[in-house]
């Protein structure tokens, strides 16, 4: 097992990399660099330590994309596309001068280059940072799923399809063995299953959807409160490198639909389901968040209604969305990732929810099993109830 190196001393040789570029990287401190680099199996010694490093941070950009192909045009995630122009990633371009690479990266924003070095470049390179650790992460030789920061340990795999109607699909108690994945790649729950997982969902990678609980007025819980909502707004949320939200960015684009449909203010039907881009959350290979409108205020707003028969809907109009924008907007979604909706404010059993949600989902997957689902929960002991859920006659 190989040690990893901190996001800061990543960061900060990523800073000392960025003007020099590329050809001036055996100049350049890059400690960090090479760890991650000999973690993530791309180099064994200093004969190939250039090389893999370059490599590396080929594989974090095309994390950073999606694992899909690193274009300079608007199919590309932004993040992706200024990162590969920040360092000379795109072919013909490594031995551009810093300048031309800050400024070929700012117009990815549209912005000047002195806007972009001042917020959006500390962005970039904390992003990649990150898209760095994770590939070593998932290369499979610097740490084990238990082992991982982000808590993640999955606990149980559902064959959805495989189920008779009215009847819960089987549980095993682990995943089955996964191949090693190549640097940089997609990783997705298998098509037509339901997966469980221990994990906090704002942590949650690469996953095309992540569904967001909301109230009927789509106000999204402050950035403070322990809710599934104020936990994506905070994680989607941009910053600048004192740390200070600077785009607002889920909070910002529902106001947005807000306006455009002239809900301001006003609520929406429960069920309602709205989706917005994922912010800085694209670094974590997540393309939208839906944004499901299931619970109602109730009396001066401090607590809220949810129905059962919502849950169904929103599960329904999410899976629509999700096949309306993998066809109108080009992006090839097939993943989805649930929270236990209307378990936490919304005051319902999670027992209740678990077993409406799996009937839910497995009705959507009847339909179309090309999706793959993903449910996850902070709670162990929650988890344990979905299985029991999915296992109950």
């Amino acid at each position: 097992m190989h040690p990893l190196p901190s996001h800061e001393s990543l960061v900060a040789e990523l800073r000392d990399l960025r003007p020099r570029g590329l050809p001036e990287l055996r100049h350049c401190t890059r400690e960090a660099l090479r760890q991650a680099a000999v973690a993530a199996g791309l180099c064994a010694g200093p004969d190939d330590e250039l090389t893999g490093i370059e490599e590396l941070l080929d594989a974090a950009v095309l994390r950073l994309a999606g694992g899909r192909p690193v274009r300079d045009d608007d199919s590309c995630d932004p993040l992706a596309r200024a990162a590969a122009h920040s360092f000379g990633l795109f072919p013909g371009r490594r031995g551009v001068p810093g300048t031309d690479r800050r400024k070929a990266a700012a117009g990815v924003y549209g912005v000047t280059t002195e806007r972009f070095r001042k917020s959006q470049e500390r962005v970039v390179i904390a992003e990649l940072a990150s898209a760095v650790l994770a590939v070593t992460r998932e290369a499979g030789t610097g740490e084990s799923a238990d082992q991982r920061p982000d808590g993640i340990r999955e606990l149980a795999a559902a064959s959805a399809p495989a189920a008779p109607p009215g009847h819960a699909a089987p549980v095993t108690s682990g995943a089955p063995p996964r191949p090693r994945p190549r640097p940089g790649a997609r990783t997705a729950v298998p098509a037509g299953r339901i997966t469980v997982r221990v994990c906090p969902i704002e942590e949650v990678r690469d996953v095309d959807i992540l569904v967001s609980s909301e109230n009927t007025y789509l106000e999204m819980s402050k950035t403070f409160r322990p809710t599934v909502s104020g936990a994506l707004r905070r994680a989607a949320a941009l910053r600048d490198s004192a740390g200070e939200i600077v785009d607002d960015v889920l909070s910002r684009e529902l106001g947005v639909w807000q306006r455009t449909h002239g809900r301001t203010g006003m609520p929406v039907r429960p069920g309602t389901v709205v989706a917005t881009s994922s912010g800085a959350l694209a670094a974590q290979g997540v393309r939208r968040i839906h944004h499901a409108a299931i619970a109602t205020p109730v009396g001066d707003g401090d607590r809220y209604h949810v129905s059962l028969a919502v849950l169904g809907e929103a599960v329904r109009m999410s899976f629509e969305l999700g096949r309306h924008e993998s066809e109108f907007l080009s992006l090839p979604m097939s993943s989805i990732c649930f929270p236990l909706l209307g378990s936490g404010r919304g005051g319902l059993p999670v027992e209740t929810v678990a077993r409406r949600l799996l009937g839910a989902l497995r009705d959507e997957l009847r339909r179309d099993p090309s999706w793959s689902v993903l449910l996850v929960t902070p709670e162990e002991s929650h988890a344990r109830l979905v299985m029991a859920a999915s296992s109950a006659p």
